[in-house]
């Protein structure tokens, strides 16, 4: 996929991306809550920056990503116990702060946050 200009990207933000947003988060929660969906669901979380702003969704499959990662139990574990309910509310809040001029920013800088904030899943890419 190329890069997408910062005027379209500013216009879908503007059209879409804002009230979008709210929309795929919450959707992911609700799948995040069964044992099921919760897959659908991490993937969904992963293209919140994507549904904001138009950003390049993440590429997980570098294995250079893998080094340094908690693992995948600590990770599951987080997840069940702290992960899916703060996550949540995490998101939600970017999500308000992102129809605010001055929480933009910081909207922007949770979104980009949030595999970490579900999973502990760190990217550097």
């Amino acid at each position: 996929m190329s890069q997408r200009s910062l005027l379209v990207r500013a216009i879908w933000f503007l059209l879409v991306g804002w009230w979008l947003t709210p929309i795929v988060i919450n959707l992911a929660w609700a799948l995040n809550v069964t044992v099921v969906l919760a897959p659908v669901g991490i993937k969904l979380i992963n293209l919140v920056p994507t549904v904001l702003t138009l950003k390049e969704p993440r590429s997980f499959t570098n294995p250079e990503l893998a080094r340094g990662q908690p693992s995948l139990v600590i990770r599951a574990i987080y997840f069940v116990f702290v992960g899916w309910w703060f996550s949540f509310l995490w998101a939600n809040v970017a999500a308000f702060l992102a129809v605010t001029i001055v929480g933009l920013p910081i909207a922007i800088w949770m979104i980009n946050r949030l595999p970490y904030v579900t999973s502990l899943y760190r990217f550097d890419g």
